[in-house]
């Protein structure tokens, strides 16, 4: 293999295809990423039997070939090398990468000892990635981090014709998002649980891009995959099997009392108040006709005690959260305005964006927050 390629193009691509590339991989082989130089373009590929990805960049191909070497060694160097175009020859058992003065060897892994990719499924529709990338972003907050309870460590995507609704929960918090993309079949309906962090990683990369195509094969939540691809990038991951709780059961309809409040304001106030909470303890949230007290901390402690204007419909009430919980919240309704539904102090709350104080709520996006229970 002889090829050459603008040291940009080269390092974006080799940081992307190595990124998911196992830090311990159970075979050698794994460490790799796959190069392999053709008709005018070179693809890099990396896989750990969970998640695959693929990029294919321009570059100008003097001898095809196919070369496997150490991904993350092979990013360090494109990282560091100078702004000048870069030559990759393979001879043997090396490959040479000259860029300017710089000249580094490395030694290759047995290409006939690689995994064969997994084929990407046929596609299933396309959605902005612009769209795509904040849906994600809203929804995988909420997804467990407890590997003992895998379910939980996925983000549901749930395909009805042209709607998509994404929804994850870790038990104390569920977040839910709904958007339109363009199915290839009007009639489309799949179901299927992704690993939370690679969904999040896959939709943060391919943003760059206009649109991400999504791709499911295999039934439901099963022993299926998905893949994605934009941007000229393709990744595919196992699906988790199972299915998360029931949850449009859990999203109350009806509400005793409604607050709405400008969200930057509550945010700095929640940050400052939840300076004297120690860990796993809760901010109070005491609502009243036109005020939010706020209230972190205990009488043999540090306390704070902070109020904001709030607009409430209905009967006062007083609640606590997590603060870090109500703060990914806020930050997810990517709203000037938060809307706070409640139906008692007990049961879990409802957030919600507005586009301002006397708009309606942003239904698309919903973050369901149980409460801390106050002793006494």
């Amino acid at each position: 293999m002889k090829i050459r390629v603008e040291r940009d193009v080269l390092a974006e691509a080799v940081a992307w295809a190595a990124r998911s590339l196992p830090a311990r991989p159970p075979v050698p082989v794994l460490a790799g990423l796959l190069l392999k130089a053709e008709d005018g373009s070179l693809s890099l590929s990396g896989f750990d039997y969970e998640v695959s990805a693929r990029v294919s960049v321009e570059v100008d191909v003097e001898e095809g070939g196919t070369v496997l070497v150490s991904g993350r060694l092979l990013a360090d160097i494109c990282r560091a090398l100078p702004n000048r175009p870069v030559e990759i020859s393979s001879d043997g058992v090396r490959v040479t990468v000259v860029c300017g003065s710089s000249r580094f060897t490395l030694h290759t892994l047995p290409v006939e000892e690689y995994p064969a990719l997994p084929q990407m499924p046929v596609a299933t529709g396309t959605v902005s990635a612009e769209v795509f990338a904040s849906a994600v972003g809203q929804v995988a907050i909420a997804a467990g981090r407890d590997d003992t309870l895998p379910v939980l460590t996925g983000v549901r995507i749930e395909i009805e014709g042209d709607r998509v609704t994404l929804a994850s929960t870790d038990r104390y918090r569920f977040a839910v998002r709904e958007f339109l993309w363009k199915p290839e079949a009007a009639d489309v309906s799949a179901v299927a649980l992704v690993p939370a962090k690679t969904l999040l990683d896959t939709a943060k990369s391919l943003s760059g891009g206009d649109t991400v195509s999504l791709a499911l094969a295999g039934a439901g939540a099963g022993e299926g995959l998905i893949g994605f691809e934009g941007a000229g990038r393709r990744t595919t991951t196992r699906l988790l099997e199972g299915d998360l709780p029931k949850y449009r059961t859990l999203f109350p309809t009806e509400f005793a009392s409604v607050a709405v409040l400008e969200t930057g304001p509550f945010v700095e106030a929640v940050k400052r108040v939840a300076l004297v909470a120690e860990r796993n303890t809760p901010v109070r949230l005491s609502f009243e006709q036109g005020v939010l007290t706020l209230e972190a901390g205990s009488s043999d402690d540090a306390q704070a005690v902070e109020r904001v204007d709030a607009r409430l419909e209905g009967e006062d009430i007083s609640i606590a959260f997590n603060p870090a919980f109500l703060l990914e919240g806020l930050s997810a309704i990517d709203s000037p305005v938060a809307q706070l539904s409640f139906t008692t102090s007990t049961k879990p709350a409802l957030l919600s964006g507005r586009p301002a104080i006397d708009a309606e709520a942003d239904e698309a996006y919903k973050y369901l927050m149980m409460p801390v229970r106050l002793s006494g």
